[in-house]
């Protein structure tokens, strides 16, 4: 008996992928995410005009600036931080991390303030809401471990300063700021993953809700109602 021929999966000659009778838990989850998150809204060919707009491209600057701070993150974590205090390739990748964050909390910040006052959450788009505003918050706190890592005496005061605050919060004894190679890890491993997951997830988010339509859109707009007939469809199946 082929693979194919196996009794767990049912599927018609005709059928798309999508479509299937999976009885695996791993088939369930490829229907799931086939279902939810076809070709063509993963990597889509064209998008609705409503698109063209600045807000976008400040979301895809963020996206852009993140992808500068892992590069240049990754060669700074490798060679320490004696190469950036006394090699001069070294001060010039510390400026491009620097940079990078400047630009990434900027274009963030425009972008998600930009769709707070388009109510981006609306039709089902919550998470990708709180998914963004995640990304921003834990940003943060990856930005405060990498202040700490300049090693001088600015990142000494933020240290102390804020392991005051810390230990008044009751979490000092476990996320010690004084403790440079705890910070290191945090910031060179925990929290860039945990920035790129949820950064990650809310891409996929939109791809699979679509872009918000502008509030002023009118209900028979062409480009929504095809948007809601092909939200229709995938409730059916």
């Amino acid at each position: 008996m082929s693979l194919r021929e196996h009794p767990g999966t049912n599927t018609d000659p005709g059928a798309t992928p999508e479509d299937a009778d999976y009885h695996t838990w791993t088939g369930k989850a490829r229907g799931w995410l086939l279902r939810r998150l076809p070709a063509d809204k993963l990597l889509p060919e064209d998008q609705p005009s409503y698109v063209a707009s600045w807000i976008y491209v400040f979301g895809m600057g963020a996206i852009v600036s993140l992808v500068f701070i892992l590069a240049s993150g990754v060669i700074l974590g490798l060679n320490g931080p004696a190469w950036y205090h006394v090699s001069d390739l070294g001060h010039f990748v510390n400026s491009v991390h620097l940079w990078s964050v400047e630009l990434f909390f900027m274009t963030m910040v425009v972008h998600l303030w930009g769709k707070y006052w388009m109510a981006a959450w609306r039709g089902g788009r919550a998470l990708t809401w709180i998914t963004g505003m995640g990304a921003f918050l834990v940003s943060i706190v990856t930005a405060f471990t990498g202040y700490l890592l300049q090693t001088n005496f600015d990142s000494q005061w933020i240290a102390f300063e804020g392991k005051d605050a810390l230990n008044a919060a009751g979490i000092g004894a476990w996320f010690n700021v004084a403790n440079l190679g705890q910070i290191f890890m945090f910031h060179i491993i925990l929290l860039p993953l945990a920035v790129g997951a949820v950064v990650a997830l809310h891409v996929v988010l939109v791809r699979m809700h679509g872009v918000v339509p502008p509030l002023e859109a009118a209900e028979t707009d062409a480009q929504l109602q095809r948007g809601a007939q092909g939200d229709t469809g995938e409730a059916g199946r």
